[in-house]
């Protein structure tokens, strides 16, 4: 159960949409305003013990309204499997499963937590999402900030910051082609 920590700092969520030089559209406009709705349970800056399965709950009933399908838990059932790749009798062969999708306009949706800070699960999202058929755009949220304990001693990391600058140095290098219309980074 995440406990509530001190008061907010800041605006809420922290969001920016790729490529800098275009105007996000009105999904991603929609989508913060689910994450901003859910703050007081989901806000990483005042509540402990978040999971990224803790904060898609808590997002999943504005996503639903919104036209996503959200996983709805572990089981093989409730989990939600897109393709990569097609075989024989054009049968799924490679597939891969994401938090939520909004299939109409081909949105992906990540959410990443601790994990997300420092064990390079935002580059595993950009690659494995620009592979899935159909896939326009990623929504990844990732925690603002990340409290951990690394041999005893407290550590934060800006989680949201450093996604941002791992954005940044991607689309201004030019040297990888993410295929992707858009990607939109949310610090919750």
């Amino acid at each position: 159960m995440a406990i509530p920590k001190a008061k907010p700092v800041g605006p809420y969520p922290g969001w920016r949409y790729y490529p800098l030089s275009e105007k996000p559209g009105n999904w991603a406009t929609q989508l913060v305003g689910v994450v901003a709705g859910a703050r007081p349970a989901i806000d990483s800056a005042t509540v402990i013990g978040l999971t990224s399965d803790t904060v898609l709950q808590h997002l999943r009933p504005g996503l639903l309204g919104l036209g996503y399908e959200v996983e709805g838990g572990k089981t093989k059932a409730l989990k939600i499997r897109r393709p990569v790749l097609f075989g024989d009798r054009g049968l799924e062969r490679v597939a891969y499963e994401v938090d939520g999708v909004h299939d109409a306009v081909g949105v992906l949706l990540e959410v990443e937590a601790g994990r997300g800070a420092r064990g390079n699960a935002v580059y595993r999202d950009l690659v494995r999402t620009s592979l899935i058929v159909g896939a326009r755009y990623l929504a990844l949220g990732v925690m603002r900030d990340y409290h951990h304990l690394s041999g005893g001693r407290p550590i934060d990391v800006a989680s949201y910051a450093e996604t941002v600058d791992q954005l940044d140095a991607i689309y201004a290098s030019g040297r990888l082609s993410l295929q992707f219309d858009g990607v939109l980074v949310f610090g919750y």
